[in-house]
């Protein structure tokens, strides 16, 4: 009671909401900008504590801001005019919907825990301060991506997430690896930001207005969307705006071709890979799609372009998982399958269905992460499951959660990730019960890469170093709360968008409905309980052949590899070979013409020019110093000189 009170005491103060929609990016701002000045000067904990404090308290804001939101309305709030030219305008300006409203709570939310949870997981690292200077930064950019209500400003806060994902990836940079690993994600992420750009300036160009709400009313053909005006867009401008603004959806969230950077971020600390796949970098690309959803709707073919790529996306990330054998690794190929599997809903129009897995998959993302950072600090930097085994009986708290988060993954009832994967593939057969079988298949691979991990890591005897068995142990606390916290959202969470078909209120979709329009199924229940009843009972058949396998029979993955390879085996154990591929076809072509224009233009004419121009400035220098000999006549002289140039001059004109 005193909550709601509170929530209806702010709800008549605008300028009080204002206030709080402005402080809830600029608190993580704040706390970069003291980290960063104060360097050294603070002790670790009390950086964590910073860092962590300002976070939290900005969700609280952002709780605080979405119960204050008008039902199926828009605040806009307007913070000072960024840019002028001519007609022009674009303004430092928030959007707060149910949308981004959404986006602000899952965002602070999971960072907040992510904070806290690195207070104790990043305790002995002597750069403690910059770390978390950084994971205020990343948030703030990714808030203000979240929060615009223009691309303009959407922009900065992309390049501003790639900045602090590229500084958090290659965190320990005496290590070169880890160099390589942020250069690749922040030039592959260049590809798809120059797609961004060239989508924005064909929208620009075409509409006049680079605004999220003026060129929805223009393409709806008015404000009205019941209006029959024509969209000002020709199908081919349409077509080629959207794909572009695909293409840069798929560097921020590594789909299809630009997908080789996240497994490779892996090289971060362990919270940063969990805040980046679970609740911030990586979901940019989609809310980019969920925002300008109207846009993309008109354009069918760009539609089919995002299910396939999606779907493509999905099943290649999966296979890949299943031959991997580090565990952050398995869960970086996870993440690039879960993101494909909403693209594939988003490409269907299952726009709900995709925003509900976003949010699932955040919670159980950051679990599964988290989670194995308290591995790896168990073990003192172990990654490699086939040294692990046995964890369930040290590791009982991190052994729990996840469980939890492991089942949610797989989509088994009643966990999260079973109604939000459900909604997607419902939404598939609905399309197509093709694409729903594809759906399915990638799920079960999903199931099967993830039971694997589970079974050779936590089941059998412990396998890891002789002198570890008596260091081994559960998370501390500052670590575990955070565990247990987002154990309750991966299991609860499907209750944010239970159907109708259990009786549900569809809470989600019904917020959404005013921004992103509902599409109705034409499904009868008794088909969407036959569809049900199928995927779970492969999943529970999936569940029986790994457990037999890696649980009763305790087949390691290494004795696995020993038999003989076929075709297929070979291609997922080097990754369909895609790195060497883009080695072959992009880096080694680009080295060599570097190595041309280097040696050609770079030594042979841009040098000689630059250097003939020093020496040409020299020579006139010193010719010109010559003229400074200090005798009065010959200032005279030039001075008469000059007066009758003056007088030629104005008599000629």
């Amino acid at each position: 009671m005193v909550m709601v009170s509170l929530f209806q005491f702010f709800s008549v103060n605008n300028t009080l909401i204002q206030n709080i929609a402005t402080l809830i990016p600029f608190l993580p701002l704040m706390g970069f900008i003291l980290l960063f000045a104060l360097g050294k000067k603070l002790s670790h904990s009390l950086s964590g504590i910073l860092a962590s404090g300002l976070m939290v308290a900005s969700f609280f804001l952002s709780a605080l801001l979405f119960f204050q939101i008008p039902q199926n309305q828009s605040v806009e709030i307007h913070l000072m005019h960024w840019l002028r030219l001519d007609t022009w305008d674009v303004s430092f300006s928030w959007s707060i919907d149910a949308l981004s409203g959404i986006m602000m709570l899952v965002i602070t939310g999971i960072g907040a825990l992510i904070h806290i949870f690195s207070v104790a997981y990043m305790h002995d690292d002597k750069d403690i301060n910059r770390y978390f200077s950084y994971l205020n930064l990343f948030v703030f950019f990714m808030l203000v991506l979240v929060m615009a209500d223009n691309f303009v400003l959407m922009f900065a806060g992309w390049e501003g997430v790639g900045l602090c994902s590229y500084l958090l990836i290659g965190f320990w940079y005496d290590h070169q690896a880890y160099n390589d690993a942020a250069n690749k994600a922040f030039i592959i992420n260049r590809v798809g930001d120059l797609a961004f750009l060239l989508g924005m300036f064909l929208l620009f160009q075409q509409l006049g207005t680079l605004n999220f709400r003026e060129i929805s009313n223009l393409v709806s053909g008015g404000a009205d969307s019941a209006s029959i005006n024509p969209s000002p867009l020709a199908p081919g401008i349409l077509f080629a705006a959207t794909l572009l603004l695909f293409l840069g959806a798929t560097g921020k969230s590594a789909q299809i071709p630009l997908f080789t950077w996240l497994p490779d971020a892996m090289a971060g600390p362990t919270p940063v890979s969990a805040l980046i796949h679970a609740a911030t970098m990586v979901t940019a690309g989609i809310y980019l799609i969920l925002r300008n959803h109207l846009l993309f709707s008109m354009s069918p073919a760009t539609m089919d372009i995002i299910t396939m790529t999606g779907l493509a996306t999905s099943l290649l990330a999966g296979l890949i998982a299943l031959k991997q054998n580090d565990i952050k690794k398995i869960l970086a190929y996870s993440t690039v399958s879960q993101l494909g599997l909403i693209f594939f809903a988003l490409g269907i129009g299952a726009f709900h269905a995709a925003f509900f897995h976003l949010l699932t998959h955040a919670f159980f993302k950051a679990l599964l992460f988290l989670s194995a950072g308290s591995i790896i600090h168990a073990l003192h930097g172990e990654q490699d499951i086939r040294r692990m085994g046995g964890l369930k009986n040290k590791l009982k708290v991190t052994h729990f959660v996840f469980g939890i988060a492991l089942l949610a993954i797989i989509a088994l009832p009643p966990f999260s990730g079973f109604f939000s994967k459900d909604a997607i593939l419902v939404a598939a057969f609905d399309k197509s019960p093709v694409l729903w079988m594809f759906g399915l298949l990638s799920g079960l691979i999903t199931a099967w890469y993830m039971l694997r991990l589970y079974f050779v890591a936590f089941s059998g005897e412990p396998r890891w170093r002789s002198d570890l068995s008596l260091d081994v142990h559960d998370a501390p606390p500052a670590m575990s709360v955070p565990l247990l916290v987002l154990a309750i959202f991966s299991f609860f969470g499907g209750l944010l968008n239970v159907p109708s078909l259990f009786h549900g209120n569809e809470w989600l979709g019904h917020t959404l409905e005013s921004i992103i329009p509902f599409r109705q199924l034409s499904l009868q229940h008794s088909t969407e309980w036959i569809l049900m009843a199928i995927s779970t009972s492969l999943i529970l058949l999936v569940l029986w052949l790994t457990f037999h396998k890696f649980h009763q029979h305790q087949i390691l993955p290494s004795s696995d590899e020993g038999l003989p390879d076929i075709l297929i085996q070979k291609w997922i154990r080097n990754k369909f070979y895609v790195d060497e591929a883009y080695e072959k076809i992009v880096v080694k072509p680009l080295f060599r013409i570097s190595k041309v224009f280097y040696s050609v233009l770079d030594r042979k004419v841009i040098h000689n020019v630059v250097e003939s121009s020093g020496n040409l400035s020299l020579y006139l220098g010193r010719k010109w110093k010559e003229t400074q000999n200090g005798y009065i006549s010959y200032y005279l002289f030039a001075l008469a000189l000059g007066m009758a140039g003056i007088l030629i001059i104005f008599i000629l004109l």
